[in-house]
C-alpha cells in the first residue's frame, strides 16, 4: 500500500479530534443537539486550522443515523463519509470551478433530493477564487436553498468574498492553532508511531508551524525521514535553517557588548549553515520579550522559550528600555525585509543600530585602546540633584537650571525618539558615557571649550555637546513658552510665497531649550540638523526668524540622540558642580514687535525664493 502523508492519515474523524478551534466545535455540537442547522456556513482563517476537517466532521453529524454524540463514527452514513464515498457530501475546488457555467451546473442538481442521507452538503473550499458572476449567480441559492441542503463555503481569504455572500452566512472565524495543542497532538501521533522525539524538537516543529496543525504534520513527516526515528532539536534546525538557542544568545551578548566584528562573524557562520535570517529576526523579538516580560512579572511559567537562567545571560548591564527600543529596530528591519534585495545586508546593519542604541562607542579593535567606562547613576528626574549642601543664590541658580533640564527630559522621553535613536554620528556616540580612552591627548587641545565665536566659524558640523550645554544653562521656562507660542503659528507662514521653505524647514522640530538670545531644536537625523545650522548666516532666514518671534534669535539644531546624550552629561557634570557659564551672543535679541513688517517687491520675492544664483534682474 503507498505511503500516506501524516496530516491526510491523522486527519480528525470526530468533534473531539480536533485540536483548538472549540468555540467553533463547541458551537456547531449545539446546533446538531437542538436541531437548529444553518443553510449556509463560512469557514474562514489561516491554512490548516481544520476548516475543511470540521465541515467533513459536521457532515457526518448533520447525517448521523446512529445514537448518542454525533457523529457516531460508526453508522452507514459515517463510514461513508470517513472513506469520502458518501453520494450527499459534494467537494468543490472553487479554485478550479470559479465560472458562471460551473455554478449553474450546481444550482441545477441542488433541486434534487438527498440519496442517502438526510442532507445533501455542499463544501466548496477556497471559496474567495469565484469570480464576481460566479458569486453572483449562486446568490439567490445560497439565500433560500431547498430544505435539504447545505452550503459550508471556506476560505482563507474572507475579504475577498463578496458581502452580499457573507451576510447570507453564519460566520466562523478558525484561529490559529496554540503551540501547546500542536505539541500535545504531536505527541499522540509519536506514540502511535513509535518515533521517539525530544521535547525541544517538539517545541520547535510546533513554533515552526506557526499555528497551521497541517504544516506541524508535515514538518514532522520530513523529520522523521531525516532522523530515522529519533529526532532531535538539532536535526529539525539543520531542516529548516534555524539557529539554536546557545547561538541567539551568544549573538544578542555579542550585541550588548557592542563588539561588532563578532557579531559580524557570527552572522557569517550562521549564513554559512543556511539559518533564515527572517525567522533569526523573529526568534530576536521573542528572547528579548520575554526577558521584559519576566522582568515585569517576575513569573517563570510565562516564559515558553528561554529559561530564568538565560533571561539572566540577557539582562546584564541592560535596562527595559534598551531592550524594548532593540526589539523596535528589530520589527522596523523586519518589515523592510519585503522589498531588501539583500535580506543579510539589513540584518547586520539592524545589529550594528542595536549596538547603538544605548549610545556607548562600538568596539571594532579591542586592543587598540583600553576603555573605561563609568555609568553615571540613571535617574528619571533631575530634581533630586536639588538636594545638596547649596545656601543663597547659589541654591536658586541650580534650581532654575535643574527645572530647564528637567523641561528637556521630559520631553525627549516620548516614543517619537525610538525611531531616531538608531541614527548614528560620530560626536555625540561617544559621549554619554563619560568614557575615558587612555590616549596621549594634547592638555591644551583637552581643555578647549567651544564658544560662540567658535560656533560662528564652523556651523554647518555637528555641534559639539559642551556648546549644547552652554546653551541649556542659559535656557530658561519662560522662552521656551514664548516659542512655543510662536510656533502654534507656523503652519500659517507655510502658504506664504517669502516664507514657505523656511517654515517647511523646522516644521515638526522639537523645541528643547530656549533662551533670551537663541532656540535649540531637536530634529531627526544629522543632514536636517545641518540644514538648519547653515541657515545662521542666510538673511532670507534671519528674516523669517524674526517674523516668527517678533525678535532675533539664532536657532540652533541637533539630532534627537544628541539632545538626549546631553541631558545625561547635563545630570553628572550638576553632580560634580562643573556646569559651564551660559553663552552670550553679541547684537541679537533686539525686540522687532512694534516694528512694521517690510513689504518685499515682486523682485525680491522672486529672488527669495529661486535664490541670487539663479535670477537675473535685467532693467528695461
Amino acid at each position: 500500500m503507498a505511503y500516506k502523508a501524516l496530516y491526510r492519515t491523522y486527519r480528525p474523524n470526530g468533534f473531539q479530534d480536533v485540536a483548538g478551534q472549540q468555540h467553533i466545535v463547541k458551537t456547531l455540537q449545539n446546533a446538531v443537539q437542538q436541531n437548529k442547522i444553518a443553510h449556509a456556513y463560512l469557514f474562514c482563517g489561516p491554512r490548516g486550522t481544520g476548516k475543511t476537517s470540521i465541515a467533513k466532521i459536521f457532515a457526518k453529524a448533520v447525517n448521523c443515523t446512529g445514537e448518542g454524540n454525533k457523529p457516531c463514527l460508526t453508522c452507514e452514513n459515517c463510514l461513508a463519509i470517513t472513506e469520502g464515498n458518501h453520494p450527499d457530501i459534494v467537494e468543490i475546488d472553487a479554485a478550479s470551478n470559479n465560472g458562471v457555467e460551473e455554478v449553474r451546473n450546481l444550482i441545477e442538481k441542488v433541486k434534487y433530493a438527498p440519496i442517502k442521507g438526510k442532507y445533501k452538503v455542499y463544501i466548496i473550499d477556497e471559496v474567495h477564487m469565484m469570480s464576481t458572476g460566479a458569486f453572483n449567480a449562486l446568490l439567490k441559492t445560497i439565500e433560500e436553498p431547498p430544505a435539504h441542503v447545505i452550503f459550508i463555503l471556506a476560505t482563507t481569504e474572507p475579504h475577498k468574498v463578496l458581502p452580499t455572500i457573507i451576510s447570507r452566512c453564519q460566520r466562523y472565524d478558525f484561529t490559529k492553532v496554540p503551540n501547546n495543542d500542536i505539541a500535545e497532538y504531536i505527541d499522540k501521533i509519536l506514540k502511535k508511531e513509535a518515533v521517539n522525539c525530544s521535547d525541544e524538537a517538539v517545541r520547535l516543529i510546533a513554533q515552526l508551524a506557526d499555528g497551521g496543525m497541517r504544516d506541524a504534520l508535515s514538518i514532522l513527516d520530513q523529520c522523521i525521514a531525516y532522523a530515522q526515528n529519533n529526532i532531535e532539536a538539532h536535526h529539525v534546525n539543520e531542516i529548516y535553517g534555524i539557529a539554536t538557542i546557545e547561538d541567539k544568545l551568544t549573538l544578542l551578548e555579542s550585541v550588548f557588548q557592542k563588539e561588532a566584528g563578532k557579531v559580524l562573524n557570527e552572522i557569517e557562520e550562521l549564513t554559512a549553515k543556511g539559518t533564515d535570517l527572517k525567522r533569526l529576526t523573529t526568534d530576536l523579538i521573542n528572547l528579548l520579550k520575554e526577558t521584559v516580560i519576566y522582568d515585569y512579572t517576575k513569573d517563570a511559567s510565562l516564559l515558553r522559550i528561554i529559561s530564568v537562567e538565560e533571561v539572566q545571560r540577557l539582562k546584564v548591564n541592560n535596562d527595559i528600555d534598551k531592550r524594548l527600543n532593540m526589539i523596535d529596530v528589530l520589527m522596523q528591519t523586519f518589515d523592510k525585509y519585503r522589498n531588501a534585495a539583500s535580506v543579510r545586508s539589513y540584518f547586520e546593519v539592524c545589529l550594528l543600530k542595536m549596538m547603538n542604541i544605548s549610545g556607548e562607542p562600538v568596539i571594532l579593535q579591542k586592543n587598540e585602546a583600553t576603555t573605561v567606562s563609568h555609568k553615571p547613576t540613571e535617574s528619571s528626574d533631575l530634581s533630586e540633584f536639588t538636594e545638596t549642601k547649596q545656601n543663597g543664590k547659589q541654591v536658586e541658580e541650580t534650581e532654575k537650571i535643574v527645572q530647564v533640564a528637567n523641561d528637556v527630559s521630559r520631553e525627549t522621553n516620548n516614543d517619537e525618539f525610538a525611531e531616531s535613536a538608531f541614527v548614528s554620528d560620530d560626536d555625540s556616540s561617544s559621549e554619554p558615557e563619560l568614557t575615558m580612552v587612555m590616549e596621549m591627548i594634547p592638555e591644551e587641545q583637552a581643555s578647549e571649550t567651544p564658544s560662540a565665536q567658535a560656533y560662528e566659524n564652523k556651523s554647518a558640523n555637528p555641534l559639539k555637546d559642551e556648546f549644547i550645554l552652554q546653551l541649556l544653562v542659559g535656557a530658561n521656562k519662560q522662552e521656551k513658552k514664548k516659542v512655543n507660542d510662536a510656533f502654534t503659528h507656523l503652519d500659517d507662514y507655510l502658504y506664504e510665497l517669502n516664507w514657505a521653505k523656511h517654515a517647511s524647514l523646522i516644521k515638526g522640530a522639537q523645541n528643547i531649550a530656549s533662551g533670551e538670545q537663541y532656540v535649540v531644536l531637536a530634529v531627526e537625523n544629522q543632514a536636517r540638523a545641518n540644514e538648519i545650522n547653515e541657515n545662521d548666516k542666510n538673511n532670507e532666514f534671519i528674516s523669517f526668524t524674526r517674523e516668527l518671534f517678533h525678535q532675533d534669535k539664532k536657532i540652533f539644531a541637533v539630532t534627537f540622540e544628541q539632545s538626549k546624550q546631553v541631558i545625561q552629561i547635563f545630570k553628572e557634570r550638576m553632580l560634580s558642580n562643573s556646569l559651564p557659564e551660559a553663552i552670550q551672543f553679541e547684537n541679537v535679541g533686539k525686540n522687532y514687535e512694534a516694528e512694521e513688517a517690510h513689504e518685499l517687491t515682486p523682485e525680491e520675492s522672486i529672488l527669495n525664493l529661486f535664490g541670487e544664483s539663479h535670477v537675473t534682474v535685467t532693467e528695461e
